[in-house]
């Protein structure tokens, strides 16, 4: 077979889908609001862009720029940042610019969320969150109170966690189809890996009632039976509403990890043709065999990547995550995906010139996805292979050896750092199922750093909040001792490493630098800080003479940044 013609061109996320239209309801696109050129200085709350490319000067600021670390002022123009500096000189050299007074405001680049789900984050915010449930019978509790407040089709649930209840057992569906009386009832656990539902939906799946959580892939008949009887309507009001919260939490463009057996392929293109300011990249999670497939498979969908939840394993919450070695109560969950899948997966992709990824959070799952990458490279060559950043979701239980054949080859690891924070520790649902020796070895970023495998951080939304700040907190702050990151790399890997896992690698998106992308977040915060994790840096990169920037403290009991703006290409998505 001849490959195809050569790789996608370095646009992965393509034009903006709708990137013109701002978020939310409120007035981010009703233009300037008694602003004139020259030096009259409008107010944050005053910065609209829609329909006017400028040049802006924004005065009065904290600009986080790795160029000039002491900035205060930044120009933004057609879409781009042209000039960063300080105030008294950006006004001499743009005299009729639109003057923006910052009050003190921290500019920093916008976020990207390189894993989520969208609709299913929407729906989590507005239906039913069972996170709150701390026994069994508080999520039935809350379960009756939807059903009571709604009269929708379907009642869909997302977040109960059993690990934490006094009586960690999951409810039944004898229970949900006496709380709903014949309605619709979907409740997904916290990793949405398995689910409990009502009767009537297990039939029209053509289920037998399970003895416990659905897993698998009855899960994912289940779940897509479920996610039709919400309607096109319900469905694009969550993703809006999804839309709107990442833009509202300083992030323009976010990382959906589609697949067959996630939200299918009309999930995937009613939210590409969903009008809204944050950008939307789809990696699709269907194995392929050949570059022809692989290249028709990306048109047919207007995919930008054949990566994302192209499932190798579950996970560990529910004892699904491929496994070396048994889990505590026995088992050594599913692997979906053999190695001659994963094998051929890779090749037909690198071929194509397109970017290939898997989930994977097992130690086995991961030897799966070793194996593979290794076959290729050897077919094809390393720097082939390398050259398209191939991507890991998850990527939890890595070793030192596949560490370093990442490195040697790319490959991208996609991680949730708030995974570690909910669930790692010695006393927390890792060390339950796995044991506390196992689990002390997880989400090892710094060593993945330190070997050189790029990171990009992600949220996997509704799994766990798309809050930035949150998870570099997470980051830093690593249940394992050395495992942590510093504030800077987490920063990075929240926003360049971000968009390099989405085959932007023009050395300047997600960065504050002239010629950047003008996508950026203006937030309240207190004090900046630069702070580092090792002595060896501490030494010198969080000395003043170091002209590091600074971002927000990072500590526990730290006030939270407050986001006031969201740009993304000059134009305004969320305004507070």
């Amino acid at each position: 077979m001849q490959p195809a013609p050569g790789p996608r061109p370095n646009t992965p996320f393509g034009p903006p889908v709708g990137a013109r239209t701002p978020a939310g309801s409120g007035d981010a696109g009703a233009g300037y609001h008694g602003c004139a050129a020259g030096h009259h200085t409008c107010g944050v709350g005053e910065l609209e862009t829609a329909g006017d490319p400028g040049p802006h000067l924004l005065l009065a600021g904290r600009i986080y720029s790795p160029t000039t670390p002491d900035a205060t002022a930044m120009v933004v123009e057609n879409g781009l940042v042209t000039w960063i500096g300080s105030d008294r000189v950006g006004r001499a050299l743009h005299p009729t610019a639109r003057e923006i007074d910052l009050d003190g405001a921290f500019v920093a680049p916008a976020f990207v969320d390189a894993h989520v789900h969208t609709t299913d984050h929407g729906l989590s915010r507005l239906g039913l969150d069972l996170s709150l449930a701390r026994t069994r019978e508080e999520c039935l509790d809350l379960v009756r109170a939807a059903c009571a407040a709604s009269d929708d089709p379907i009642v869909w649930g997302q977040g109960w966690d059993e690990s934490g209840w006094p009586q960690p057992i999951a409810p039944t569906s004898a229970e949900l189809d006496a709380i709903g009386g014949g309605r619709a009832i979907y409740l997904a656990r916290i990793d949405a890996h398995s689910a409990v539902a009502d009767s009537g939906l297990y039939r029209d799946a053509g289920l037998a009632e399970p003895n416990g959580p659905v897993i698998g892939d009855d899960h994912h008949l289940v779940r897509t039976i479920a996610r039709e009887r919400l309607g096109r309507a319900g469905r694009d009001r969550a993703r809006r509403r999804a839309l709107d919260d990442f833009a509202a939490r300083g992030i323009v463009a976010v990382h959906e990890c589609g697949g067959p057996q996630i939200g299918g392929r009309t999930d995937a293109l009613e939210l590409l043709a969903l009008e809204h300011g944050v950008e939307r990249r789809l990696n699709w999670g269907e194995a392929v065999d050949s570059a022809d497939a692989a290249t028709a498979l990306i048109a047919d969908l207007g995919a930008h990547a054949l990566a994302g939840d192209l499932f190798i394993d579950g996970s560990i919450g529910s004892r699904t995550a491929a496994l070396r070695d048994d889990y505590c109560a026995g088992g050594r969950g599913i692997r979906f995906l053999d190695v001659d899948t994963v094998t051929a997966h890779l090749r037909a992709c690198t071929l194509a010139g397109v970017q290939a990824g898997f989930h994977a959070i097992g130690d086995q799952a991961l030897d799966t996805v070793a194996a593979g990458l290794r076959a290729v490279a050897d077919e094809l060559g390393g720097t082939a292979v390398a050259a398209l950043g191939h991507r890991i979701e998850h990527a939890e239980m890595l070793d030192t050896e596949t560490i370093e054949l990442c490195a040697r080859l790319g490959v991208i690891t996609s991680v949730q750092p708030i995974f570690d924070e909910l669930w790692g520790g010695p006393d927390g649902m890792y060390a339950e199922r796995l044991g506390a020796e196992r689990a002390a070895t997880m989400n090892p970023f710094a060593r993945m750093a330190a070997a050189g495998v790029s990171l990009a951080f992600g949220s996997d939304a509704p799994v766990t909040p798309p809050d930035p700040w949150r998870i570099v907190r997470a980051a830093v702050h690593h249940h394992t001792d050395g495992f942590g990151i510093s504030p800077r790399a987490a920063f990075a890997a929240a926003t360049r490493g971000a968009w390099r896992a989405g085959g932007v690698r023009d050395g300047v998106a997600g960065t504050l630098v002239p010629g950047a992308p003008a996508s950026y977040a203006i937030w309240d915060v207190g004090d900046l800080v630069v702070a580092a994790t090792a002595d060896s840096v501490q030494r010198w990169s969080t000395d003043p003479r170091s002209r590091v920037p600074g971002l927000p403290e990072l500590d526990a009991d730290a006030p939270e940044p407050v986001c006031l703006r969201t740009v993304h290409r000059g134009e305004v998505v969320y305004s507070r």
